[in-house]
């Protein structure tokens, strides 16, 4: 049996008879349904030009919306970490006002423990929400930061009294 020929096809433009193809010419295997040697179609893009496609800018239009999506999830990200960051805030407020509430109901600072726990949880950067003294001496307070994020408000809570 004899090995198959291989033959160049030419490019657009060109013809097999001249003789003359660029060493790059496409050699397809002689078998049952070839081409025949026909050119492949050319592909044409707007401008009629062989060559170009119909794709040109695609990949800047790629790249600017994975560009957004990454401003996206670090706007996303930025505002989970201030949420994080008022919570702590707003809790760090709330054990603040209920130690010093739970030390004006023992005594030990002067005053009315939830009106001590209204006046430091102020000058934390917070009101209080709901101030309730307990058995014990023990003092529930819930505060809120004054200064609101876009995720909602942050709140604190916390109870302090006098150790076991």
């Amino acid at each position: 049996m004899s090995r198959p020929q291989r033959r160049s096809t030419p490019h657009v433009g060109e013809s097999a008879a001249s003789g003359k193809l660029p060493d790059h010419a496409l050699e397809t295997p002689d078998c049952p349904g070839a081409s025949g040697g026909l050119p492949e179609p050319a592909i044409l893009g707007e401008s009629g030009e062989p060559g170009e496609s119909g794709e040109r800018g695609a990949g800047t239009v790629l790249a600017l919306g994975l560009a957004l999506l990454v401003v996206l999830a670090a706007v996303l990200l930025a505002m989970l970490a201030q949420s994080a960051a008022m919570a702590s805030r707003a809790a760090a407020a709330a054990d603040l006002a209920a130690l010093a509430a739970a030390d004006a109901a023992r005594g030990i600072a002067p005053g009315e423990p939830c009106a001590v726990a209204v006046e430091v949880a102020h000058r934390n950067g917070a009101r209080v929400l709901s101030c309730a003294a307990g058995a014990g001496f023990t003092v529930q307070v819930r505060t809120e930061l004054d200064v609101r994020t876009p995720v909602g408000a942050a709140t604190g809570l916390a109870r302090a009294g006098p150790p076991p």
